[in-house]
């Protein structure tokens, strides 16, 4: 199993339009037949030290292996997300676990 999660930090001066926009495409990534599990989500109202709730989203995928993660890397949707969104970052971490 491998888990790739993705924070993203949109630039401030990103419109609530343009953050509907970019969950949406982030939707059509559950569309990639090698994820196995998805999940989108924003900072919980969590308040601990060790918590970072600066970021705008979280995006998890879970694949079956590395191979698989590899496929969604290179798929057409990822990368129409990318190329459409990546001008909307202002900073993006990623954790890949296996």
């Amino acid at each position: 199993m491998i888990a790739h999660h993705v924070l993203f930090w949109l630039k401030a001066d990103t419109t609530e339009e343009q953050k509907v926009a970019f969950r949406n495409s982030l939707l059509t990534l559950e569309n990639i037949e090698v994820v196995k599990t998805f999940h989108i989500g924003k900072p919980a109202p969590i308040e601990r030290a060790v918590v970072d709730t600066t970021y705008t989203f979280s995006l998890l995928l879970l694949f079956d292996d590395l191979p698989a993660h590899d496929v969604y890397q290179v798929h057409p949707l990822h990368k129409a997300f990318l190329d459409e969104f990546r001008t909307y970052f202002e900073k993006v971490v990623i954790y890949d676990a296996a």
